[in-house]
């Protein structure tokens, strides 16, 4: 299994699906990544030799794009950031709430969790005495 940027990514499919699998990588930037580096992006990953693995991983330290950890830090920073300012969306992200505008009263689901249900579907009746 390649091993690039510190993600073991799938060895079936093709190079270029398989580099999405690194956070902060899409489509559109794993072919300009394939590109710099002159691989063919139909090439499956494990029919990569040690030397295009080498121009791949060398590729992507070298540009500018901000992968895994990093990206992921600079992700939270900011979150933490709209919190501490307390701005609308740091309140929703605190709140575990959607933060760019849907509607909450019957969707955002993804978001607020499995729904729970309030008092029980059959309250007892009171006893007459």
């Amino acid at each position: 299994m390649p091993r690039i940027v510190g993600i073991d990514i799938p060895e079936s499919k093709r190079i270029v699906i398989s580099l999405t699998y690194i956070y902060g990588i899409g489509l559109a930037s794993s072919k300009e990544i394939l590109k710099r580096a002159k691989v063919d992006e139909n090439i499956r990953a494990k029919d990569l030799d040690e030397n295009q693995i080498a121009t791949i991983r060398n590729v992507i330290e070298k540009s500018q794009y901000m992968v895994e950890g990093e990206l992921r830090r600079v992700v939270s920073q900011n979150i933490k950031r709209l919190k501490d300012i307390q701005s609308y969306r740091g309140s929703r992200h605190a709140k575990n709430l959607p933060v760019r505008g849907q509607k909450t009263q019957k969707n955002a689901r993804t978001k607020r969790g499995k729904k729970v249900t309030i008092g029980g579907a059959n309250p007892k009746a009171s006893m007459k005495t």
